[in-house]
């Protein structure tokens, strides 16, 4: 109810604005008609004198200039009309409406300059927007994806909630975080955290390497500021991993809100973490080990990856809307469908007042993609040879949006993550005395890795 009474608030205002817009044309006439019905002794300048200031922050200037030419224009007629005896003062009030229409031209000018200045800022803060967080590709390494970003108030298009997907040698990774803050020192925070990631998903082969990563850029980044965000700045984060051809999902959450795993049969649970850690950039404050914490995800399924912005977003009796809740029962064939739904449903709960951003990301794992994934790691089986490769299973990865040294590595038969420990594209060396001939696949360790060299 407080979200529907709220949105007629809002229709009212729209309603009133569009009144505004009128009132200009109903102060030239009214103004008209009072003068001609009055005495001559009585005057109408205060109405035609308020036209054109009305005008000036509603219209165009050219509309502007038209009702200041009809308020002087009334003036004149009206003096023709009643011929008063005193002609000096009439000639005044007319000379009166005239200088206030040159002002309202003026406020008229700053007023649509305002605007222009407005609109290019607003273009910059969308281009770093793009910069910051671009969107992401609608397929990455066999999995859907979609990310949205919706700032709290018109005109404000970027703040400190923060998304990131990438494809990795070890599984497609992805991270969604809140900064604390806004403002500028909130946007290089958000872009320190993004370029970490982003270095780090391809070079750390876990994810609590990953959040080391992080924390320690985050550290140098308030150490660089030497102001109180050293001391207080932090950022709640939740990093996921998907292994190529695995039903399973693993995720460090870092005091973030938990993630969200909606099944195709329209359970959805919370994918909350089993010991809770502090955000990223309060390690200063303590020593502790990060854990990955591993799920199933199996075929269909999608991942929720949200900020605050969603779980705080209230109602006008102060009720908190509750995406579980909401989501539980329904289900939507794809990602994209799924956070339209969900920001609609938040901007309607909220009456379109939410005191905070909101980044949303939502992955789902499609069972053809999966097949297809599994078919061009078996059709690597027994291929040595780069032409092989290249020629192979290695081109249906490219074209599925999968990370190639995904393909090139699995473990015991089951499908791997981890990346090959040779290059595809070395040459074939000579079979040195006491190793295995060329044609046999070389076995690391225990685990049993195959690497095709």
């Amino acid at each position: 109810m407080g979200g529907v009474s709220r949105t007629a608030c809002r229709a009212a205002g729209r309603t009133v604005r569009r009144a505004a817009r009128r009132l200009p044309a109903l102060l030239i006439t009214g103004g008209a008609l009072f003068g001609l019905g009055a005495p001559a002794n009585y005057t109408c300048a205060p109405f035609l004198s308020a036209a054109p200031l009305v005008a000036a922050p509603l219209h165009t200037l050219r509309a502007t200039a038209a009702a200041a030419l009809a308020a002087v224009a009334v003036a004149i007629g009206l003096v023709l009309y009643h011929r008063p005896s005193d002609t000096g003062e009439a000639l005044a009030e007319v000379a009166t409406i005239g200088t206030v229409s040159l002002v309202a031209l003026g406020i008229n000018r700053i007023a649509r300059r305002s605007d222009q200045q407005l609109a290019s800022a607003r273009g910059i803060a969308e281009a770093a927007q793009r910069a910051v967080l671009p969107a992401p590709p609608s397929r990455i390494g066999g999995l859907r994806v979609a990310a949205r970003y919706v700032a709290a108030h018109a005109g404000a298009r970027i703040g400190g909630d923060l998304y990131a997907v990438q494809d990795t040698p070890h599984g497609v990774r992805a991270v969604v975080g809140d900064v604390r803050g806004k403002g500028l020192g909130a946007v290089e925070a958000v872009a320190v955290v993004i370029g970490a990631f982003r270095e780090a998903a391809e070079q750390e082969p876990t994810l609590e390497g990953v959040a080391g990563r992080l924390e320690r850029a985050l550290q140098r980044e308030g150490a660089r500021r030497g102001n109180l965000d050293e001391h207080e700045g932090f950022t709640t984060a939740v990093l996921a991993e998907l292994p190529p051809g695995q039903p399973v999902l693993r995720l460090l959450n870092r005091g973030h809100p938990p993630p969200l795993l909606l099944h195709a049969d329209g359970r959805v649970g919370a994918a909350d973490p089993t010991v809770p850690a502090l955000p990223l950039g309060l390690g200063d404050l303590g020593v502790w080990a990060d854990r990955a914490e591993e799920r199933e995800f199996p075929a269909g399924s999608m991942l929720l990856l949200m900020t605050d912005g969603v779980t705080e977003a209230r109602d006008a009796e102060g009720t908190f809307y509750d995406p579980r809740a909401e989501l539980t029962g329904r289900q939507f064939k794809s990602p994209e469908a799924l956070l339209d739904s969900l920001v609609a449903e938040v901007t309607r709960h909220s009456g379109g007042q939410a005191a905070d951003d909101m980044a949303l990301l939502a992955i789902r794992r499609g069972e053809r993609i999966e097949q297809h994934v599994a078919e061009s790691i078996d059709r690597l089986r027994g291929r040595t040879s780069c032409e092989e490769l290249s020629g192979g299973a290695v081109d249906s990865g490219f074209r599925l949006g999968i990370h190639p040294a995904c393909l090139l590595t699995f473990d015991n038969g089951a499908r791997s993550s981890q990346p090959p420990q040779e290059a595809v594209h070395r040459a074939p060396s000579p079979n040195p005395a006491g190793t295995a001939p060329p044609d046999t696949p070389a076995r690391s360790g225990n685990r049993g890795t195959t690497t095709l060299g």
